[in-house]
């Protein structure tokens, strides 16, 4: 073969390989989500246009099409790693996609739900039987509920609903009041989480309807809402998507934790815990990840020392939901006033992580943060799910429950010497 011919060669090999390479990027799945039209119709796989070919292919695990049966969540916990001292018991099955707790006065447990179910749930007592009966139904993604001097609060994308005299209206649940509705109308990240402090006002963060975007102004935020006459005000900026937060009982402070965006790799950026001190501070979204990490594309010459760092890194694509801070005396000392968060675990990722309950001990100021894992094993092997953990909330008798809206139930985590 002469060198004109190998070089001809070469260069048809080359071509071909351009040509390989080129094909497979455009199968790469896109969508530009930077448009009105996109927010308020968006593709049924909207969270997949951003996909790169790193990554190709991931893409979220459908739910159960039903909950669990009481046999298999106990099968289920057997696989479950606790931490000396814990142990973990189906609380309550037959909860579908349960999502967010709250308890009534009278120890009614209500929980909210997610897309394919559309319910709010009420856990009761009945003999030393925990019962779950559906209260309301029909919503969208009713994800967020709590619960404040009698009346029952309800978030579903853009309304926030009051029942009032709830727990004595079981059966049948009072028309709602709409109390809060200056709220975007987007279904991507349009999912809430509520927290009350002890002053009544209602802590809500708003995500963009997108995974990485120049979003509209109404998202990327959390605001203080005052049910009671329907103002609000923006406590914190640049959050991407947010469904988990609690009030610092030692500061009054508002504490969340952050999902981080997709498609840049396995192992960035990292999930986050918030602290909102003073001011109104900046998180970084779109611009900057985890504290550290410019976006490749939305950076646009931002530069991350500009915003607010995290508190702690909770790694990436842990997907961390609910928390709440310890406010019982069953755990020992060192968890009083600990945060217990609720680890969803990973879509995108080829190995999924998360899939735990941690706690984390940190100072009032958001110094010192220190992580424990306190169950773990909700994934099995590189992407098998026995459950989700979705929620937590402090029980009347210092243990935690927590939610799974993979398995459909309720879970209590307790602890004895």
């Amino acid at each position: 073969m002469t060198d004109k011919l190998r070089l001809a060669g070469i260069a048809t090999a080359t071509l071909l390989a351009l040509m390989a390479g080129a094909s497979a990027q455009q199968q790469l799945k896109h969508y530009d989500s930077n448009n009105m039209n996109f927010w308020t119709h968006p593709p049924a796989d909207w969270f997949l246009g951003d996909e790169t070919q790193q990554q190709k292919g991931l893409t979220p695990q459908a739910n159960p099409p039903t909950p669990a049966t009481l046999a298999q969540l106990e099968e289920n916990l057997k696989k479950i790693k606790m931490a000396p001292g814990f142990k973990i018991s189906v609380y309550a099955a037959n909860v579908p996609e349960a999502r967010q707790m709250a308890w009534g006065d009278k120890g009614t447990l209500f929980v909210g739900s997610w897309f394919d179910a559309g319910n709010v749930y009420a856990i009761t007592d009945e003999g030393g039987k925990k019962v779950t009966h559906t209260i309301l139904s029909k919503f969208r993604v009713p994800t967020g509920v709590a619960f404040y001097s009698g009346a029952l609060y309800v978030a579903d994308v853009d309304k926030i609903f009051k029942y009032d005299n709830a727990e004595a209206s079981l059966d049948k649940m009072p028309e709602p009041k709409v109390v809060y509705d200056d709220m975007p109308p987007y279904i991507p990240h349009g999912w809430k989480y509520l927290a009350f402090d002890k002053k009544g006002m209602l802590y809500v963060a708003f995500g963009p309807p997108c995974n990485e975007c120049l979003a509209p102004t109404s998202t990327m935020q959390v605001r203080r809402i005052n049910p009671a006459n329907g103002t609000a005000e923006i406590i914190a900026l640049g959050i991407r998507n947010s469904v988990g937060g609690d009030i610092d009982p030692r500061t009054g402070d508002y504490w969340f934790s952050e999902n981080a965006r997709d498609w840049i790799s396995d192992d960035l950026p990292s999930d986050k815990l918030e602290h909102v001190g003073r001011g109104v501070p900046h998180f970084g979204y779109p611009y900057c990840h985890q504290g550290d990490l410019p976006d490749p594309t939305y950076a646009m010459g931002h530069k991350c020392s500009e915003f607010v760092p995290p508190v702690y890194k909770l790694g990436a694509h842990v997907a961390p939901l609910g928390m709440k801070f310890y406010t019982g005396t069953q755990f020992p000392a060192e968890f009083k006033d600990a945060i217990f968060l609720a680890e969803h675990g990973s879509w995108n990722r080829h190995k999924y992580s998360g899939g735990r309950i941690v706690a984390i001990t940190v100072d009032a100021d958001g110094k010192n943060p220190k992580q424990q894992v306190i169950a773990s094993g909700f994934v099995q092997g590189e992407q098998t799910f026995l459950g989700r953990p979705a929620d937590v909330i402090n029980a009347p008798d210092g243990s935690i429950l927590v939610a799974d809206d993979w398995a459909g139930a309720i879970y209590r985590i307790s602890y004895s010497k």
